[in-house]
């Protein structure tokens, strides 16, 4: 595995934690030391979970969607994965913080984006875009 992004934050109940990030959104846990902290594979990132009182401070940001939550992370994802993540999400019965609205109709960067919180309160935002290639690139 190469350039493997690593993100570690405070999850609350590990337990709890692990449960959100494998059944619902179906990732898997990987190393863990008992009742300290859990890796996940987020979709090939290392995730990790942190047992914690404490949650993220956050504050509403201005973009062409409206206000967004930060901060946040998340995941570009093909559009079969990505319909099937947000049936997961609502046969769990997780509430959308932003539910899912397209972005750039029309245009090469259109896309279709949702937020949730995970249950200690930190931020995800998921994604799906019609050009991923496009990503990247700067006109």
């Amino acid at each position: 595995m190469t350039n493997c992004f690593h993100l570690a934050i405070p999850a609350g109940d590990l337990n709890v934690a692990k449960k959100f990030y494998c059944d619902v959104l179906g990732c898997k846990s990987g190393n863990s030391e008992e009742d300290h902290w859990v890796d996940i594979d987020f979709w090939g990132n290392e995730l990790t979970l942190h047992q914690s009182e404490e949650r993220l401070p956050k504050v509403r940001h201005e973009v062409d969607m409206g206000s967004v939550l930060v901060p946040h992370f998340g995941i570009h994802l093909p559009d079969g994965a990505f319909q099937a993540l947000k049936e997961r999400i609502e046969t769990a019965g997780i509430a959308y913080l932003d539910k899912p609205y397209r972005r750039f109709i029309d245009s090469k960067y259109e896309q279709e984006t949702f937020f949730i919180e995970d249950p200690n309160g930190n931020i995800l935002e998921m994604k799906t875009m019609v050009n991923p290639k496009i990503l990247f690139k700067v006109d």
